[in-house]
């Protein structure tokens, strides 16, 4: 995926066929973070911190119930992606961009966590047998993804 241009505060990438059908797969695994994973702190002694934690999983469940919305609807407006040069053109608004950016991280995290959270300073590595190979390929091919998004807004700014 490239950036090819903006269109006012837009952005327009060129993806290959390949580069669509799998950010549709990976799509797909949305929500990968495992609610359990979001902690205010790991001391669950407190009411208050109780209180606390209920809230937050509340806000987090909000806010993905409102991205994998958003989601649906970009795939299913019928002009996101134009055929051009043997792939596709693929624009984004800013709203659209930061919201992607959050469903993909959420999947890039996400895959690290199912594969127990590899570590090669701690000589930690992933399974990558059964799907531990399909989480570590969504786990770099989202990384692929957040880093052209996130260049094409320093680009433009």
């Amino acid at each position: 995926m490239k950036l090819v241009t903006t269109k006012g505060d837009s952005f327009v990438f060129q993806i290959s066929k390949r580069e669509k059908r799998l950010l549709l797969e990976v799509l797909k695994l949305y929500p990968l973070i495992p609610a359990a994973h979001h902690r205010i702190t790991r001391n669950t002694d407190s009411k208050q911190i109780t209180e606390n934690q209920k809230l937050l999983n509340d806000a987090l469940a909000e806010r993905t119930r409102e991205n994998k919305r958003q989601l649906l609807g970009m795939l299913k407006e019928e002009n996101r992606f134009q055929e051009a040069d043997g792939g596709y053109r693929f624009t984004l608004g800013p709203p659209q961009t930061e919201w992607l950016l959050q469903v993909l991280n959420d999947i890039r995290v996400g895959s690290w966590v199912m594969l127990g959270e590899p570590d090669e300073t701690k000589r930690k590595t992933p399974d990558l047998k059964g799907e531990g190979a399909l989480y570590y390929a969504a786990m770099e091919f989202c990384g692929y993804l957040e880093m052209a998004l996130l260049n094409a807004i320093e680009c433009s700014g």
